[in-house]
């Protein structure tokens, strides 16, 4: 029986949105709002294989914009059983989706601060979608829930423990959704219950994160108490000395919030190239000799492998090693450049299977007599967010 679900992710001047068979993960439409606040501002939609883009008043807002697309899924006449909204941040609070209610909305707003990018924006979305749609259950699926199995000892920093009880300064981890599809995915290839199942998840995308899971519970993962720590990624830089900061502050007389901007938006691949933080560019780059891209994903292929293998010390009776992802699913150069460095531990890639793993091909990349196998399996965030959302309907 078919459970069409509205799912969105809202962010500060975009809305994507898709409608979600739940029962089959079967995209029946997908969009996107984009160029919100500015002159520009318009709704893509794509139905039934053919692409509309519709004009929206100048400097229109979420509110325009989801009436619009609650206005374009009614013309279908699609009736959806529940809308699912995906939220960054849900602190130590919710290690499940709920329905949204007062306090799940105020809820929201408290962990703003550790958001401030996404959860305003998430809210705005879900005030003005419950008005588009009021008699619908509305569901927050959050990013930070699958991660909060992970003991102490993987979450907690080496800072006065004071801050963590006063500040709830800690590991949170995102990416949840992507990690969690591809943890019961995997336990479906291998014909194995997802309590029983163990892997390393890498999501590589313009955001990057590898997450440790054991018998169905994440044990640690690479992003902290904000999606800037961790792997090289497309504009951030993921891991540095702590101090840095501080000490570009001195050197460049920038303030606080320009070296944050430094580190999310002008670091990464497109820092470390000076050319693009678009893989695929890099990779063409790279073959004509670019220095800038050469290393730039050298440096990314190192730290991803130095993470995995890390990851090794909490995962005892691996069963694989999965790659998701834009660019964990469709560069095969960064997958064999990644896995070369496990030669010594015997992980056998196989050429033609990697090289056929593109373009939504799901399937093992290793030889047969590998000791460790290793996956690529396209993601598919928004079905998990229309699963349970629809759970509430």
């Amino acid at each position: 029986m078919k459970k069409d679900v509205v799912v969105l992710n809202c962010g500060s001047s975009s809305v994507k949105f898709a409608i979600i068979d739940a029962t089959s993960g079967e995209a029946q439409m997908t969009g996107l709002a984009e160029s919100l606040g500015n002159q520009d501002a318009s709704v893509t939609v794509k139905y039934k294989g053919e692409k509309q883009k519709i004009a929206l008043s100048e400097n229109a807002m979420h509110a325009e914009a989801l009436e619009e697309i609650s206005r374009i899924i009614a013309k279908t006449g699609v009736e959806p059983v529940a809308v699912g909204h995906r939220v960054v941040h849900g602190g130590e609070k919710f290690k499940q989706a709920v329905q949204i209610d007062e306090s799940v909305e105020q809820a929201i707003q408290e962990c703003a601060a550790m958001a401030p990018l996404h959860n305003p924006a998430n809210l705005t979305g879900i005030l003005t979608a419950k008005t588009a749609y009021p008699s619908l259950p509305h569901v927050a699926v959050f990013d930070t829930a699958f991660f909060q199995s992970m003991p102490q000892h993987a979450y907690l920093y080496a800072l006065p423990r004071a801050l963590y009880r006063d500040h709830a300064i800690r590991r949170y981890g995102f990416h949840g959704t992507s990690h969690k599809y591809i943890l019961d995915t995997t336990a479906s290839e291998l014909n194995k219950s997802v309590d029983e199942t163990t892997i390393i998840s890498a999501h590589l995308g313009n955001g990057c994160s590898v997450t440790a899971v054991v018998k169905g519970k994440a044990v640690d993962t690479s992003l902290g108490f904000t999606p800037l720590e961790g792997l090289v990624m497309g504009t951030r830089c993921g891991d540095i000395d702590p101090s840095l900061p501080t000490v570009l502050q001195q050197k460049l007389g920038k303030n606080a919030e320009e070296i944050n901007k430094l580190l999310n938006t002008e670091s990464g691949l497109l820092g470390i190239s000076e050319l693009s933080n678009d893989c695929r560019a890099l990779e063409e780059a790279a073959e004509q000799g670019h220095e800038g891209a050469i290393i730039a994903l050298e440096i990314f292929c190192y730290r991803l492998a130095k993470y995995i293998g890390g990851y090794m010390v909490a995962t005892p009776d691996l069963d694989a090693i999965v790659f998701t992802g834009g660019i964990g699913e469709n560069s095969s150069l960064i997958r064999e450049k990644t896995l070369g460095y496990f030669s010594h531990l015997g992980v056998k890639l196989d050429a033609d299977k990697n090289l056929d793993k593109r373009f939504g091909a799901q399937g093992e990349i290793t030889a047969a007599d590998s000791p460790i196998a290793c996956w690529v399996i396209p993601t598919n965030e928004e079905w998990v967010i229309a699963q349970q959302a629809a759970q509430f309907a």
